[in-house]
């Protein structure tokens, strides 16, 4: 087996282990939503801090990384909402969280394990620039779409959009740990050898327990409803999305490693945050859902085929 395959297949094992303790009842929903919350308010955000206050990025903003990605992000997206408004049927709210489930790659609990082990640190820290910008950039088109759109949740105006983003950002342990990871390598001191071993002993967990709470949390949302929206957002997300990538990390001239890394982050299935936008204003409960579960299913064959693609064209 080679590496490439094993690293694959490890990282999507330790979600199906997480999924099968909880078909089998050996663990509680409830402990899939404790190990998630440990994990994305603590684990990763101090990852994140550790990368962001002692990794080297070159001193300069990735532009044509940043390009790559989210161009990728932003077709994908909006074809994914007119696929739902004119193909499905559905109204213009829903058609909005499925245009995020079609272009939010699961970054967090699935990218970072898996980019740690198949690019090690060095694809790692370039993913963390990408995970720098992706939450303010989904989550703010998303408020502002929503705040034009009106309804259920939407926020009052441009100030009340402005308040529920600033309100959002604030609150996110990931954004958190990464400015808090800028603050400290701009005040250039030493970590203390003691809160060096605290970060670490927590950093280290993150990537494996980030996985088998995913699997875990799985078994919560499940496949409910009526699924063929949900599969085609899955498509697009697994197809379309990486394909752009490639072609815009070819486009702009991306370094290899970077230019895998823009790939394999966009051929990854999409991650709570839609479902979360979806509760939060009412409507695309189950076409969100669905589109995660059916991804991170077919992720297993996809993202396989992207990597070896990416492998091939950029070397």
């Amino acid at each position: 087996m080679s590496p490439l395959v094993e690293t694959i297949a490890f990282v999507f094992s330790l979600v199906a282990l997480g999924y099968a303790s909880g078909w089998f009842g050996l663990l509680k929903q409830e402990t899939g939503a404790a190990l998630s919350d440990f994990t994305v308010s603590v684990a990763v955000p101090l990852l994140l801090f550790r990368t962001m206050a002692g990794a080297d990025f070159g001193g300069s903003l990735p532009a044509s990384l940043w390009l790559s990605y989210f161009t990728a992000v932003a077709i994908t997206w909006l074809v994914g909402l007119l696929a739902v408004i004119h193909v499905f049927g559905r109204d213009n709210r829903a058609a909005v969280v499925g245009g995020m489930a079609a272009s939010f790659s699961n970054l967090v609990l699935l990218g970072i394990p898996f980019m740690l082990g198949v690019y090690g640190q060095e694809g790692f820290e370039i993913l963390s620039l990408i995970v720098s910008i992706h939450l303010p950039v989904m989550i703010g088109t998303s408020i502002v779409l929503f705040g034009w759109l009106g309804g259920e949740g939407a926020p009052k105006g441009f100030a009340g959009a402005v308040r529920d983003f600033v309100r959002s950002m604030a609150s996110s342990p990931l954004i958190v740990g990464i400015a808090a990871g800028l603050l400290w390598r701009l005040s250039g001191m030493e970590m203390p050898s003691l809160m060096t071993r605290l970060v670490d002993a927590l950093a280290n967990v993150a990537g494996p327990v980030a996985l088998f709470a995913m699997g875990l949390g799985l078994r919560r949302y499940g496949i409910t409803g009526n699924v063929r929206p949900a599969l085609a957002v899955a498509a697009l997300k697994l197809f379309l999305m990486p394909g752009l990538a490639l072609v815009m990390a070819k486009l702009t001239g991306l370094p290899p490693m970077s230019a895998k890394v823009v790939v394999a982050a966009a051929s990854l299935p999409s991650g709570v945050n839609p479902y979360l936008i979806a509760m939060r204003f009412g409507t695309g409960q189950a076409l969100s859902s669905n589109a995660m579960s059916i991804g991170t299913a077919a992720a297993v064959l996809t993202t396989a085929f992207w990597l070896s693609v990416a492998e091939w064209v950029f070397g």
